[in-house]
């Protein structure tokens, strides 16, 4: 079994530690593994996203004073942003909207590029709107977002009816999920739900409980196998949905469709955790102090939105998406240093093709046109 960290834990460790402590304690000894993440990652002042330390940039920790945990396309580069607003720029035009809401801001690297594209287009939104559950994100933003303050504003959750292009880059694949191991083969293995517990000690370890929860397709083969569930992404598409009145929304993260995801090689799951440029699969060390991530099942993601009443208007590749939307152009005068960096995005064995780009509109949004970021190699009927 795993169990936290041998090293000395952090102080902000160590008090994290207590409310999990307490939260399994309240849930009489068990804590299923998404409430376990929901608390690791966003807990208020202690949770990974939720606490001061820095967790974007291209360095780790203790080299060129920029210490990171990893980094995401918009840090890369700006061709990144400065490419996806052209994708923006049209669905403003096609939707009739005038407004940009960005899930999970970070740095405000994305939304600085987005909003810098824009404006040198002359297609400059009226409002763009950072949703965004870490507070102490929002400072960093506020001065990376300096020029465009009269344009951007922040909020801590969905109004209840809004328009306008959402953006969500690395969004869906940190919230949190459910863990289901079947112990056995597909004839006769049974399913547990993974979650985590306490030792004699007090130490975090895994523990399982027989569950009606299945993944969605059976898997095949006689080995024990892990994978991960995603209500609450799913959740958040379907509020999504009854909540975006008129618009479009670009998702970009690193996934599959269903039938890779569940694939029966597949045997171990994809959640990983990062820190200081370097993965694991111990969840359950040092808590607070690295990231916690799954990747997204897109098919997933795209019933739950038809289901709630949205079209899905386009799925592909980050490479195919970016190329379609005009990244050599917007490259053209690129040096040799953001020439490395577009490879990065788009070359298959980077970026380009673990990174997949999923587009929805409310029905009547989605007649009439097609976003740029598909015109060639769209992968709907992969889903």
């Amino acid at each position: 079994m795993n169990t936290e960290s041998v090293s000395e834990p952090s102080s902000l460790t160590r008090a994290l530690l207590a409310r999990l402590r307490e939260a399994i304690h309240a849930a009489g000894g068990w804590l299923p593994f998404d409430r376990f993440m929901a608390i690791a990652l966003y807990e208020p002042g202690l949770g990974y996203y939720a606490n001061q330390n820095p967790k974007f940039g291209q360095m780790p920790a203790g080299l060129a004073g920029q210490g990171s945990d990893f980094v995401t396309a918009p840090e890369l580069t700006p061709l990144f942003g400065h490419t996806l607003a052209r994708q923006v720029a049209q669905a403003l035009v096609a939707t009739g909207t005038d407004e940009v809401w960005e899930f999970g801001a970070g740095t405000g690297a994305l939304a600085l590029q987005v909003l810098d594209a824009l404006a040198a287009m002359g297609q400059a939104p009226r409002r763009y709107t950072i949703v965004d559950l870490s507070g102490s994100l929002r400072e960093r933003q506020r001065e990376t977002l300096a020029r465009h303050a009269d344009r951007v504003r922040w909020a801590d959750q969905l109004p209840e009816r809004f328009e306008g292009v959402v953006l969500g880059n690395e969004v869906l694949d940190a919230m949190p999920v459910q863990l289901l191991h079947r112990v056995g083969g597909q004839a006769e293995g049974v399913w547990h739900e993974r979650g985590v517990a306490l030792d004699d000690g007090g130490a975090l370890v895994w523990a399982e409980r027989t569950t009606d929860l299945r993944p969605p397709l059976d898997i095949e083969g006689p080995h024990d196998y892990l994978t991960e569930i995603h209500p609450q992404a799913e959740a958040f598409i379907r509020t999504l949905a009854d909540r975006l009145q008129r618009g479009a929304a670009f998702f970009i993260d690193y996934g599959f469709p269903e039938a890779e995801y569940h694939h029966p090689q597949r045997h171990m799951g994809t959640l990983i955790c990062h820190r200081a440029h370097q993965s694991d699969d111990n969840p359950l060390a040092d808590v607070g102090e690295k990231d916690i991530t799954a990747h997204v099942n897109f098919t997933g993601i795209a019933l739950a939105a038809q289901d709630a009443g949205m079209s899905v208007l386009g799925y592909t590749s980050q490479g195919r998406f970016l190329i379609n939307a005009g990244l050599m152009e917007v490259s053209k005068d690129a040096g040799p240093r953001e020439n490395a960096m577009l490879g990065k995005l788009v070359n298959e064995h980077e970026m380009g093709e673990l990174f997949k780009v999923l587009a929805l509109a409310p029905a009547a949004s989605a007649e009439g046109w097609v976003p740029i970021g598909f015109t060639a190699g769209d992968r709907t009927h992969r889903l």
